[in-house]
């Protein structure tokens, strides 16, 4: 697998060129851009500013295997408030015009909020799945004119909340350019890891290497690679059972404030580590 670096991990206003700089430097083949509202790569972005942070990737020989977005995260894409649904459309929207442009293949995006910490307002179930369904089907339309696929990240939402219940909702949209962005670490407060990817199988488009452990709370779960509840063992031999051989993206919070590369760095050598477990 080839490895890259997602700019979540970093503060959404990170600077592109010393942030893929110093993730060529930590030996990373890719980067994971994230679309922000007034950042590097924002909801505005010419034609001619996207070309030119493709230019500084090439200039760095870094691919884009995947665009996420920070915006998305406040607005639910299955909301009450019509308004807020709508923008949440048009940013997984935006997402796919910027993959397209940026020779990713993947974007990254959240299928909506039952209730999470990151958006206000509670939905029914019943119905988040409805519009969340229907929004999809809509965007894979686009997805599989633009060749992109939608990868659609388990988060803490409160929403298809097992691997069976995610399998069953891509493939009841029946798109080829829909599937899953699989996290992890995200998955440890409810399931297994190596479960969800054996289920799951060749509908996974990404996946986000992290760690997490599952006896703190909130976002103090989320920690380096083999110091949380990962079994990166259990992991792999299900990436190769299912024949996973796409990117392995690593994922940390922006906690490291005073030196946030470092992260990248240890990171490197762990997940150097986790792709040889096994040969």
């Amino acid at each position: 697998m080839k490895t890259a670096v997602s700019f979540y991990t970093f503060d959404a206003g990170v600077d592109y060129r010393e942030a893929m700089e110093q993730s060529k430097n930590a030996g990373y083949d890719g980067v994971e851009l994230v679309l922000t509202e007034d950042g590097d790569m924002n909801m505005k972005s010419t034609d001619a500013e996207l070309a030119e942070i493709k230019r500084m990737a090439d200039d760095f020989g870094l691919e884009i295997p995947s665009i996420g977005s920070w915006n998305i995260l406040s607005n639910n894409l299955v909301s009450d408030d019509s308004k807020i649904a709508a923008y949440g459309f048009e940013i997984i929207k935006r997402q796919l015009y910027c993959a397209a442009a940026l020779g990713a293949d993947t974007v990254l995006t959240i299928p909506g909020h039952v209730g999470s910490p990151f958006a206000e307002g509670i939905v029914s179930y019943d119905v988040a799945y409805e519009r969340s369904q229907e929004a999809i089907t809509k965007l894979g339309d686009i997805a599989k004119e633009l060749k992109v696929n939608i990868g659609i990240e388990n988060v803490w939402n409160k929403f298809l909340l097992s691997p069976l219940e995610m399998r069953r909702f891509i493939d009841e949209i029946g798109n080829e350019f829909v599937g899953a962005y699989f996290d992890v670490g995200n998955i440890i407060y409810i399931g297994y890891p190596e479960q969800w990817i054996r289920i799951l199988g060749e509908r996974i488009k990404k996946i986000h290497f992290c760690d997490c452990r599952f006896d703190q709370a909130g976002l103090g779960m989320f920690v380096d690679l083999f110091e949380g509840d990962v079994d990166f063992h259990a992991v792999m031999a299900a990436c190769n059972e299912v024949g996973y051989d796409d990117w392995a993206v690593i994922e940390f919070l922006p906690n490291y404030r005073r030196f946030p590369y470092q992260s990248i760095i240890n990171g490197r050598l762990s997940l150097e580590r986790v792709l040889t477990i096994g040969k």
